[in-house]
Order: C-alpha cells, then sequence, then structure tokens
C-alpha cells in the first residue's frame, strides 16, 4: 500500500483521484458500527427491534443507511458517484448488549465502495441515536470501521489487519 495521499495534487491541492485508466471490477466492502445503549433501550427490544413512538428503530435505521450510502459523493467532497449494484444493511444485538451495525456495499466499476459502506454504516448508527435519545441520551457510538473490501488493486480484510 503507497504512503501517497491519493487526494492531492502535485501542488498538494484537494483533487479527485483519475479513476479513467483504472479496470473495471467486481468490488464490495463491509464497515461496521458498534452502538451502546443503556438497559432501558435495550428492554424495548422485542422481535428484533426497538419499538418507539417514532416507529421500528432497527427497520428506519437500515433505510436511513442504505440511503445514506448511495448519497455519499454528497456527502464527501472528494467521493465519486457511483451507481451501487448492491447494498445491505443488518443490524443485530451482540452478547454485551451493544447493536452492531453491519453494511455491505457493491458494484463492478472502477473505484472502490468503503466509503459507501462507512456511509451507511455510520448514518445507520446515528439514525439509531436519534430515534432512541428520548429514552436517554446515554448512547455512545464507540466503532465505525471498515471490516473488509475486495476488488481493485488489493483486498483488505481486518481480521488480518494489525495496527502500527
Amino acid at each position: 500500500m503507497s504512503d501517497q495521499l491519493t487526494h492531492l495534487d502535485k501542488q498538494g491541492n484537494p483533487s479527485m483521484v483519475n479513476v479513467g485508466e483504472k479496470k473495471i471490477t467486481k468490488r464490495s466492502a463491509t464497515a461496521q458500527s458498534i452502538v451502546v445503549v443503556n438497559e432501558a433501550i435495550i428492554a424495548q427490544l422485542t422481535n428484533g427491534d426497538i419499538q418507539t413512538k417514532k416507529g421500528p428503530v432497527f427497520q428506519t435505521a437500515i433505510l436511513a443507511g442504505i440511503m445514506a450510502a448511495k448519497k455519499t459523493s454528497e456527502l464527501i467532497p472528494l467521493c465519486h458517484p457511483l451507481g451501487l449494484d448492491n447494498c445491505k444493511v443488518a443490524i443485530s444485538v451482540n452478547e454485551k448488549e451493544e447493536i452492531v451495525i453491519h453494511c455491505t456495499a457493491s458494484l463492478t466499476a472502477k473505484t472502490g465502495v468503503e466509503m459507501e459502506a462507512l456511509t451507511g454504516a455510520s448514518i445507520a448508527a446515528l439514525t439509531i441515536y436519534d430515534m432512541c435519545k428520548a429514552m436517554s441520551h446515554n448512547i455512545v457510538i464507540k466503532e465505525t470501521r471498515l471490516l473488509k473490501k475486495t476488488g481493485g488493486k488489493s483486498d483488505y480484510d481486518s481480521s488480518e489487519a494489525t495496527v502500527k
């Protein structure tokens, strides 16, 4: 992996990456966000979702995550506008009673979808916060990270990575 920042030109100015010469390949990325809520909020979990006056929390967050992934280039200045082939958001509660969001985006193109997956997971987490804040503001979005990416110049799997 290069140590060069790809979004700067030779003069150090912001620049969109030129993907014109890249190969079209099947690309996918999966990102995760973890939301920590208190026991009172988790106690509202029935039939796989948290019900609030605003509606079903997880179902709403799934839709928000998909919508956000599709609009990533409108939110992040140097991202290429992409027509995703697919985007899935899955939400579960782990053994620590944390809400775990996985967003997987995929397409066949000249550029990857890491930012779309990260944006989808992030906005799903923020939607959970928004829908649950009436019950408690003691909500922490503690982790958003790329889990895996395939296609393009290199693949990445966080289970094989080490942080230096």
